[in-house]
């Protein structure tokens, strides 16, 4: 992490990691290799910085709470910032789990998850990995088809890339504003056929973000490395249409040549953005669009949808 903070004016080049290493991307020093974008997709309009002090709090990427360091807390000027005791990761993972477990509903145990995913991802990955058999039903299934149910209600904080069909045109303008530029695999839904419960539309975005963070707890994937997207292309769900607490669009759905668009608008975007390499994941895809999607696919891009594909 930076100490220092730097002073760039909006609309400069954003500089990328490797750059500032002093590898080219797509060179042998590049963590990304030929999987990267063209160095063109890289610049925008904005730059993000790694800070110090109360930002470095709020970056879940980065923020340690009260595992901070004597050190580190002079180093990135947090003193005054957090109370004055250091918890070790081992005492901040029994205290996030006594939160989890004093929880009688799985819903509350898994807002209580994902609270703590938005502000330390750090130590939501190690109570994750190291109480797996416990936590993985409150994460993923089952609790994660309530919380899908429900998610305009215990909505927070944005997780994952929302695409609507209000983007048709700018899909790759969408994902140059998603920060991490390293992607290396993607769970994408349209939320139309979620677990057992049906068209959810929008709030089916709970199913890529679980599965992801399953991607890094078991397969030990980066979670920068990681991007949920949902293709919010509205819901026939009437319930949700009449919900004032839906955060989707309130619209029928798109179908036909106008659906097929958007969709590949989509997948050429995700090559252009994240390189020939990135894995796209179908999820929770109606019967009627999941087979002939993967079918269209398949020869020209790196996908699967596991919930049609066995093996062999």
């Amino acid at each position: 992490m930076e100490s220092q903070l730097k002073e760039l004016r909006v609309g400069e080049p954003r500089l990328e990691e490797s750059e500032a290493n002093g590898f080219p991307h797509g060179g042998a020093g590049d963590p990304y290799g030929e999987d990267a974008g063209s160095v063109n997709q890289r610049i925008t309009p904005w730059m993000r910085v790694v800070a110090s002090g109360a930002e470095l709090l709020r970056d879940p990427r980065f923020n340690k709470g009260l595992a901070f360091t004597e050190e580190e807390r002079d180093h990135h000027y947090l003193r005054g910032l957090l109370p004055p005791v250091i918890l070790s990761e081992e005492l901040q993972v029994e205290r996030i789990l006594r939160n989890v477990r004093k929880c009688q509903d799985p819903l509350d145990k898994y807002v209580t998850l994902m609270e703590l995913q938005e502000r330390n991802e750090r130590l939501f990955y190690k109570v994750l990995i190291e109480h797996v058999t416990e936590l993985l039903p409150i994460v993923y299934t089952p609790t994660v088809g309530e919380a899908c149910q429900k998610y305009g209600i215990i909505f927070r904080r944005p997780h994952g890339l929302y695409i609507s069909a209000k983007e048709r045109g700018k899909v790759l303008d969408v994902l140059r504003n998603w920060p991490e530029t390293g992607i290396q695999v993607i769970v994408v839904t349209d939320g139309e056929r979620i677990l057992g419960l049906g068209d959810l539309g929008l709030q089916g975005m709970g199913i890529p973000v679980g599965k992801l963070a399953l991607y890094t707890a078991l397969g030990g994937i980066r979670p920068s490395a990681c991007l949920p997207i949902t293709i919010d292309v509205g819901t026939n769900n009437e319930e949700l249409l009449n919900e004032p607490m839906y955060i989707g669009l309130r619209q029928r759905r798109i179908t036909g040549q106008e659906y097929d668009d958007l969709i590949d608008e989509f997948m050429t975007a995700v090559k252009q953005a994240y390189g020939e390499k990135v894995l796209v994941q179908f999820e929770d895809f109606a019967n009627h669009n999941a087979f002939r999607l993967l079918a269209k696919y398949v020869s020209t891009h790196l996908t699967f949808n596991d919930d049609i594909q066995v093996r062999s």
